[in-house]
């Protein structure tokens, strides 16, 4: 149930054209519905803004099936991350117009084109090739929320004239999303350009002593550019949210 839906919902009733009951009927699973395994938060949407997402991992095939299932039929559009090739091809079979990204890891089913009032574009930059599964996971998920994206990728610090010759995309972006391993160095030198929001995501990628990208996460929380917002290792879903919180209009 999302504010648009809910809001038509109500102006039907108050004009006659929906009886209270179909009305009820509709909207009888708020604020969740319990599968037994899972309670599916169809209240979400009009709480934040964003319908609850699914998260894949450690769920089987049949249990992300039926989440999504159950979202799509109250009308939210479904975002699954972390999910295995396996259980996408599976959960693909039975969700009808579910589309598989195998290197963001997601799942997705587009249901409702409803509008969103962004302030901009939101550019996902990436340091290196090896970064990219995380930063699609950030686009898919700001796809998912409906906000415009745009991608900028492998322009990490080593070859700084990369960067800088993609500047005019940089400045006119609304939020930047900026995906780096190894010592995670990019995120300050693009604050560094802009007036922007700039949410730092460290990845796992670098040699041993990256520490699973703890490195870069420190580099990141020490960044010498003021304002830099930093998420969680490998989390680009994190860092699309937050994205989409601060690109609304």
């Amino acid at each position: 149930m999302t504010p648009q839906r809910l809001r038509e919902l109500l102006d039907r009733v108050a004009g006659g054209e929906l009886p209270v009951e179909r009305a009820l009927d509709e909207i009888k699973h708020l604020p969740f519905e319990d599968l037994g395994f899972a309670r599916v938060d169809h209240h979400r949407a009009l709480r934040v803004g964003f319908p609850e997402v699914v998260f894949g991992q450690g769920k089987s095939a049949d249990q992300i099936a039926l989440i999504a299932q159950r979202l799509a039929a109250a009308g939210h559009n479904v975002l699954v991350t972390r999910i295995a090739p396996e259980a996408a091809a599976r959960v693909a079979s039975d969700v009808p117009g579910a589309i598989h990204d195998p290197v963001a890891r997601t799942l997705t089913v587009r249901v409702s084109e409803q509008p969103v009032a962004t302030r901009g574009t939101v550019l996902v930059v990436a340091a290196g090739t090896t970064d990219q599964p995380v930063a699609e996971e950030a686009v898919r998920t700001l796809e998912a929320f409906g906000q415009p994206v745009a991608r900028l990728y492998d322009v990490g610090v080593a070859g700084l004239h990369r960067l800088l010759e993609a500047r005019e995309a940089i400045v006119s972006a609304s939020v930047l999303v900026v995906v780096a391993g190894m010592e995670g160095a990019l995120p300050s030198v693009v604050a560094g350009l802009v007036d922007r929001p700039v949410i730092a995501v460290p990845t796992s990628i670098g040699y041993g002593a990256s520490f699973g990208g703890l490195a870069a996460l420190l580099g990141m929380l020490n960044s010498c550019a003021s304002g830099v917002t930093v998420v969680n290792i490998d989390n680009g879903f994190g860092a699309a949210v937050a994205a989409a919180a601060m690109n609304r209009a």
